[in-house]
């Protein structure tokens, strides 16, 4: 599964990869009293009470926060780096905020995903990439969702595997050579995660862009389903691999489905290597498009 994250990212782990981008505080005029009431449905957040990732609570401003990651009961406007803002005015049904994917939609891509890949975790990540299957028109934004989902799924066996099933290969993902060494261990590097990363260089260089200091606890990456979604989210955005460019612009500047892969997995898969492959993940692309509603595009192989 991992195996080929060296020759997938290595050529692009020099890109230090982009600073987190966070969005304004909201402000408590920027509310309409609808936003407020729609997120009466919630639990209010009470100090104290344990906290996992994914738990959505009313604060006493009236608004909801979701838990980026899992505290005993940190206060939601002031300990930021646990939660964030969660947009609920949208009737039930209906995407959260600005994304295409609905929970539903979600579920019915990945009906034997493991408990772990919450949806609540993907729209708590969502938040490191604004741009994410939130640029252009909204076509677009739904074939990048898929486009993301699809290989994610390809790589995870249709988000049932955390972490890399080949442990022989745990021992691999180590390079001494780096400055800062392996302070996780020889061993600590393993495939984790919707896009599996592996290597201690991938997990500094995912680290340093997330604010996440993956490189001493790589485990956050399959404790975490926040953390596990933005490296995943991550890689999409920053990171072409083999390929000339991200998954993200491939997307958004239409250059097509098969240019995706070729980010990811080109190396071993396109230019005739691996057809087969290939195939698996544009026939899951078309069904996820399927699902949201839309239109796959054009050159969807590589």
């Amino acid at each position: 599964m991992s195996r080929r994250r060296m020759s997938a990212v290595l050529a692009a782990v020099v890109i230090a990869g982009s600073a987190p981008v966070l969005l304004p505080a909201a402000t408590a005029s920027a509310a309409p009293a609808a936003a407020a009431a729609a997120c009466s449905g919630y639990p209010n957040w009470v100090a104290g009470q344990w906290y996992n990732a994914g738990d959505i609570v009313r604060y006493t401003d009236g608004r909801a926060y979701i838990a980026e990651h899992a505290n005993p009961g940190y206060d939601p406007v002031i300990s930021t780096w646990y939660w964030e803002p969660y947009s609920c005015d949208d009737g039930p049904g209906t995407p959260v905020g600005n994304f295409v994917v609905t929970e539903a939609q979600f579920n019915r891509m990945f009906p034997n995903r493991n408990p772990f890949y919450t949806y609540s975790g993907l729209k708590a990540a969502l938040s490191a990439y604004p741009g994410f299957a939130n640029t252009g028109s909204d076509t677009v934004k739904k074939q990048e969702a898929a486009a993301f989902l699809a290989n994610v799924s390809h790589e995870t066996g249709g988000l049932v595997h955390v972490v890399e099933q080949n442990t022989a290969n745990y021992s691999h993902y180590c390079d001494w050579g780096q400055p800062y060494g392996c302070p996780a261990g020889q061993s600590g590097y393993y495939g984790r995660g919707p896009i599996q990363l592996s290597w201690n260089f991938n997990y500094k260089a995912a680290g340093d862009a997330l604010g996440i200091d993956l490189l001493n606890n790589p485990w956050l990456v399959q404790n975490d389903a926040s953390v596990a979604w933005k490296t995943a989210l991550w890689y999409w955005n920053t990171q072409s691999g083999p390929g000339s460019m991200t998954g993200h612009s491939a997307m958004v500047n239409q250059a097509g489905f098969g240019q995706t892969i070729r980010s990811i997995n080109g190396s071993l898969e396109c230019d005739g290597r691996n057809p087969a492959q290939v195939q698996s993940r544009v026939s899951t692309y078309q069904q996820f498009t399927q699902i949201l509603g839309t239109t796959p595009g054009g050159n969807l192989y590589c």
